[in-house]
């Protein structure tokens, strides 16, 4: 890896490892693209449980996710002192909005994080993204950043068998393995072509860095089917 190397931090959260999937190909495409990755897991002071395993503990979860409930974070490592040429900002979305742990670290840390850097967020989500991303967005600038891009992984199952599956997989059922459900609703969470979609962005962000181009107009799946 070259002296003049990009460096790039990954920064997320991941609660039932859909989102850590994606990062896990994103960083293998920046670094075979010759950028230095570094990663930072947002890690809850209370740990918290998946699936969360009632129906009732669930609907709880999704009224106080809806509501943008922060949930506080362990402090973060070193990595996070240093300086980059972009900062990724990874999550899911919960109940149409960023989750509690991305929401404290944008409290807690926002604007020594952000201020003055090039920001690309990747959103993991079931399908209604857009109210996640105007959030996001908003706080973001409002730290000081320069979100330049974004990525958007959406569950492929349709609807409404995703929601329910998604619902179900929380309150601790298997709804990929229900005789009437599993027709509609195969699995959870995002197809192995995701993946694989993550990496390419990957390449093409550091392959982007490592030439002095514009991030904003590389193609990074930030539209979706509706």
């Amino acid at each position: 890896m070259g002296r003049n190397a990009a460096r790039v931090l990954i920064i997320y959260y991941s609660f039932s490892a859909q989102t850590a999937g994606l990062i896990h190909r994103l960083s293998a495409g920046l670094a075979e693209a010759g950028v230095t990755v570094r990663e930072e897991r947002l890690m809850p002071r209370t740990p918290l449980k998946f699936p969360i395993g009632t129906i009732s503990a669930t609907l709880a979860m999704m009224l106080i996710t809806f509501l943008r409930g922060r949930i506080p974070i362990q402090p973060l490592s070193d990595l996070c002192r240093a300086r980059y040429d972009l900062l990724i900002l990874a999550g899911p979305t919960w109940s149409y909005n960023p989750s509690g742990p991305v929401l404290s670290l944008l409290d807690r840390d926002g604007r020594r994080l952000f201020a003055g850097q090039q920001v690309v967020p990747l959103i993991s989500c079931r399908g209604y993204w857009r109210m996640h991303w105007w959030t996001l967005s908003w706080q973001l600038a409002r730290c000081g950043a320069r979100v330049v891009n974004r990525m958007i992984f959406a569950h492929p199952s349709r609807e409404p068998w995703r929601t329910i599956g998604v619902f179900l997989k929380l309150a601790g059922r298997v709804p990929e393995k229900g005789r009437f459900l599993g027709r509609y609703y195969p699995r959870y969470g995002h197809a192995r072509e995701q993946l694989e979609e993550a990496h390419q962005y990957g390449r093409r962000l550091g392959l982007a860095l490592a030439e002095g181009r514009s991030l904003a107009d590389l193609d990074l799946g930030g539209k979706v089917p509706g």
